[in-house]
């Protein structure tokens, strides 16, 4: 299955984290969260003009800006 962005998936998507790209304290940010390579997440809600996107990952509901979706590359389930 090919892999996409997380910014491009629609809301009521679930799909698993195969990949975090390299950039630094976001990253790390990220991991401290529970946004971490495995981990299934789904898009709860996208705002009416792209950002931010709300997501679900271990049963918290988080927000995130499309900058910082943009990074993180998933497989859809």
């Amino acid at each position: 299955m090919p892999l996409v962005k997380l910014s491009e998936l629609p809301v009521g998507s679930r799909a698993k984290i195969v990949k975090i790209g390299n950039i630094g304290d976001l990253k790390r940010r990220l991991r401290e969260l529970g946004i971490t390579k495995g981990e299934v997440v789904e898009i709860e809600h996208i705002a009416p003009l792209g950002d931010p996107i709300e997501i679900i990952v271990k049963n918290s509901r988080l927000s995130l800006r499309k900058e910082e979706a943009e990074h993180i590359e998933v497989e859809t389930l």
